[in-house]
């Protein structure tokens, strides 16, 4: 007994022991993601030299077609870009609460999807002065399940994207009339839910009138025509800590309403509804197709040969041609690839028409231009740059411009360096340096080529798939 008695003891003693030495771990809560927003504004955006926007992957807002990028969104922020002396970059998302967050850590500086304002959401961001208006409709088949008016909602399930506004919009219908509406959220995109309806997968979406309205032209079953909420402001989102952009944001909206460009655009977009239909409708509108070209095939081949992604090099072939394998430019380049004369006999290309035969071509050059950098230029990302730029204004003007770099004790195996004294060599203390071999250039034009060349690729792999 006493044993048993010393054993208890001992036992309490090192539990109270334990809860003694231990320290108390008493968590601060994690703060919720919009509360320490990013401090990034207007001066770091200029400084870093290009715009993140984050945009919605539609038939409206940012997509491929033939090659070409193209969206309602897209050419309205490549206009904010360029009044803001900066390149742009665009995220895809369709996750609302994810462009929140992306947003507040820094990772992109303005969502560019139009966003009723309401109390909750401005917890996430500050919002624009109106892009536009948007009202609110029922997308429906033409078949048994359409519905006349609202009132025929009664008992109904509808399918809508998740975190818009549209959940409050129908529960409040859904009150007020008591109709009893099933709403279903689903984390997917707005016309992914428009497919469902046209695919029988279910009755019912509500969407924009804008994305509607485009969807209807080319889905003859499609009814669009019920309209469940009236023409409200919509608006873009910046981050909360970045008053100047959003300043200058709204300066930029107030200019283009005056001037007319977007009233322009949104009549490209979707008020010309047979170039809206041939353009989502297309076998190489990445909205609907997922190809780039007519010779996406050969690209591929092309692109195994020299280790690309096809999407690479079926930009640089955009860039040469678009797509036009008859293409002649006005110094004589011709083909996919536009080779001039001396090439197109170097590397064993006997008609130039040959689709085929311009792209082996083209290829067998840039692998020779590969070859020609592999020593100096190692890393292969660094390398392509470089290959590019031989490719628009000859290796001589880009090695000229390496030994330059090499001159002035720089980096030469990185193409910033590179192309820094690139784009001087129409200067004439640049191009009479005894270290300068090839002599004048268009340095400039060239940087440039490659930075557009490779915009494109960014646009390519987020829009098509591998």
């Amino acid at each position: 007994m006493a044993n048993t008695s010393f054993v208890v003891v001992f036992v309490l003693s090192m539990l109270f022991g334990s809860f003694a030495c231990s320290p108390r771990e008493d968590k601060e809560p994690e703060p919720e993601f919009w509360e320490n927003p990013a401090e990034i504004d207007l001066e770091a955006i200029k400084k870093r030299g290009y715009l993140r926007a984050l945009v919605d992957n539609s038939s409206t807002s940012y997509y491929i077609y033939r090659g070409r990028t193209m969206g309602y969104e897209f050419e309205l922020l490549r206009n904010l870009a360029n009044h803001l002396g900066v390149g742009l970059r665009l995220i895809v998302r369709h996750d609302l609460e994810d462009a929140f967050r992306l947003l507040n850590k820094g990772k992109a500086d303005i969502v560019a999807i139009n966003f009723e304002v309401n109390e909750e959401r401005r917890k996430y961001a500050s919002f624009t002065e109106p892009v536009g208006h948007m009202k609110t409709v029922l997308v429906q088949r033409k078949d048994h399940t359409h519905l006349d008016s609202i009132a025929q909602l009664r008992q109904k399930s509808i399918s809508i994207k998740r975190g818009t506004i549209y959940q409050q919009r129908l529960r409040s219908l859904s009150d007020s009339l008591e109709l009893n509406i099933s709403i279903k959220e689903e984390n997917t995109s707005l016309e992914d839910l428009i497919t469902q309806v046209v695919r029988e997968e279910i009755d019912y979406t509500m969407v924009d009138d804008d994305i509607a309205l485009v969807n209807a032209t080319y889905y003859d079953n499609l009814d669009v025509s019920l309209m469940l909420s009236p023409a409200n402001p919509v608006s873009w989102a910046v981050r909360k800590n970045a008053p100047e952009l959003i300043g200058v944001i709204n300066e930029w909206l107030a200019r283009i309403k005056k001037t007319g460009y977007q009233a322009i655009l949104f009549n490209k977009y979707f008020e010309n509804k047979k170039n809206s239909y041939y353009r989502t409708s297309s076998a190489f509108s990445s909205v609907s197709g997922g190809r780039i070209s007519n010779y996406d095939e050969i690209i591929k081949e092309g692109a195994d040969l020299l280790g690309w992604d096809w999407r690479l090099l079926a930009a640089l072939v955009y860039k040469e041609s678009r797509f036009n394998h008859n293409a002649v430019s006005y110094a004589g380049a011709v083909g996919l690839l536009q080779l001039m004369p001396v090439t197109l006999q170097r590397f064993g290309v006997t008609d130039p028409n040959n689709p085929n035969e311009s792209l082996r071509g083209g290829v067998n050059y840039l692998r020779y231009l590969d070859g020609f950098w592999l020593e100096r230029v190692p890393d292969n990302t660094q390398r392509i740059k470089f290959i590019l730029a031989s490719y628009n204004v000859g290796h001589g003007h880009v090695q000229d411009a390496w030994r330059l770099a090499y001159k002035y004790g720089k980096d030469t195996r990185r193409w910033e360096n590179v192309a820094y004294y690139l784009e001087k060599k129409s200067q004439p203390e640049i191009y009479r340096d005894p270290w300068v071999k090839s002599g004048y250039a268009k340095g400039h034009v060239t940087v440039r080529y490659v930075r557009e060349v490779y915009g494109l690729y960014e646009s390519y792999k987020v829009l098509v798939d591998f």
